[in-house]
């Protein structure tokens, strides 16, 4: 509930600011007194709607359409060694984190690879490929597992949720606007009839630069929560595990997650200023760091 709290006082913020700048701008003169506010009103909120609203949607989805996708297939009752193992180290890192108990699952790849979802903390996914299961020690499977519940206990779905809405709503809304202006710049001291083809072309082409500078924003954070996640992972099972199980990652073949779900797993796309995950041995450098910095060995 806290977290849906925050998505609707975060649309919100985002509204009340959009409308203030307005304001100001009418104030300034760069809107034109002929432009009234109060089609941009119904824009902005328009705007928000398709932002958030496309976003949401996809966070209250994200566990069915991630069992869809993969195939993967929640442990109900453990049938095997292995599947009372996962379940209980699962139990135990959440209870450490604080969090309710996660639904578990597994699904066929041979990729090594691991993901966490779900509409809130309380309501998540954690899901692991076979390939991952037969490939890596025991030990790294616990730190794998660890950084998912580490990304459910942040909220890492919910607060990427917010920051795409976000990035949305200017994308759809902010070249309409300057499209306007320009518009009605262009055409000033002639007689207005509706706009005209200056203000498609600049929306076109401002939604797709904007397009591409969200993505990256989007990208940005998605790294950033990565870091966030191993060293809740170094919390809850010890670093020198951690460093392992991101070591063996590195004998793996490039992850097969959906694309849409790049973002969810252990691993994932690593290209420069559109990748989901930091590289690995900037990972492992992190880690490092981390360790040493706590054992007093390196750095003030």
């Amino acid at each position: 509930m806290k977290q849906v709290t925050l998505l609707v006082l975060t649309n919100f913020a985002v509204l009340t600011m959009l409308s203030v700048l307005l304001a100001v701008l009418r104030v300034l003169g760069v809107i034109p007194p002929d432009l009234g506010l109060s089609s941009y009103t119904g824009m902005l909120l328009l705007s928000a709607l398709m932002g958030f609203g496309g976003a949401f949607l996809s966070l209250a989805m994200s566990k069915s359409m991630a069992k869809r996708s993969t195939g993967a297939q929640v442990i109900v009752q453990p049938q095997s060694e292995v599947e009372r193992w996962l379940v209980r180290t699962v139990q135990r890192q959440a209870q450490a984190a604080g969090i309710d108990m996660p639904e578990v699952a597994i699904y066929r790849s041979d990729d090594m690879n691991a993901f966490a979802t779900g509409m809130s903390k309380n309501s998540s996914l954690v899901a692991v490929s076979t390939g991952l299961l037969s490939r890596m020690t025991r030990d790294e499977v616990e730190a794998v597992l660890a950084h998912e519940i580490t990304h459910a206990a942040n909220g890492d779905m919910t607060t990427l949720t917010l920051v795409q809405g976000v990035t949305n709503t200017f994308v759809y809304f902010i070249p309409r606007v300057v499209g306007d202006i320009v518009d009605s710049a262009m055409s000033r001291g002639e007689q207005r009839r509706g706009r005209g083809p200056a203000y498609l072309l600049i929306v076109m082409v401002m939604q797709f630069l904007l397009g591409i500078l969200a993505t990256i924003i989007v990208r940005w954070f998605s790294r950033y929560r990565e870091f966030k996640a191993d060293a809740g992972a170094a919390r809850l099972e010890g670093a020198d595990k951690m460093i392992s199980a991101l070591r063996r990652l590195k004998t793996s073949a490039p992850p097969e997650l959906p694309a849409s779900m790049e973002a969810m797993g252990i691993a994932g796309n690593v290209g420069a200023l559109f990748a989901t995950h930091p590289p690995l041995d900037l990972r492992i450098a992190a880690l490092g760091g981390a360790t040493a910095r706590r054992d007093g060995t390196w750095g003030g």
